[in-house]
């Protein structure tokens, strides 16, 4: 890769939305990088070392989580009883809640034969894509 090359894909990288580049080519390694890290060779990069993560809260259980974003409804209706409660076994694919996008109802099936150990959104609660909805214990 000549300089021309190299000052070429150094504005490309520039007008891009991207933070970070890597390109590698028979003995050669170019890395680009936002905020302060500059143009370097393989041979004299330094290495990349990831910030400290803060604690992580990792749940114990494993957790069912919201597929889409949507209000949380924990009965299929206003008149009748929720579909789990904490405690409640339920079988693979049956049925543990819905979630409302867009005047669509969708169903959220359990991901496995399973005991709920608890519920973590209210009725009628908005929930995010991927927030957990149910805690629970495989059988």
């Amino acid at each position: 890769m000549n300089n021309q090359e190299i000052f070429d894909l150094m504005d490309r990288f520039a007008g891009s939305g991207l933070r970070r580049m890597k390109l590698t080519r028979e003995g050669f390694s170019l890395e680009l990088e936002r905020g302060g890290a500059g143009v370097e060779s393989a041979a004299t990069a330094a290495p990349v070392v990831a910030p400290a993560l803060a604690a992580v809260s990792v749940p114990e259980e494993p957790v069912v989580t919201a597929p889409l974003a949507g209000i949380f409804y924990a009965a299929p209706a206003p008149d009748q009883p929720p579909f789990v409660t904490a405690g409640t076994r339920v079988k693979q694919g049956e049925t543990i809640c819905l979630l409302e996008a867009m005047k669509i109802m969708s169903e959220v099936p359990a991901p496995c034969d399973c005991v709920i150990d608890a519920v973590l959104k209210e009725n009628g609660e908005l929930a995010a894509f991927g927030e957990p909805l149910f805690r629970y214990r495989p059988c």
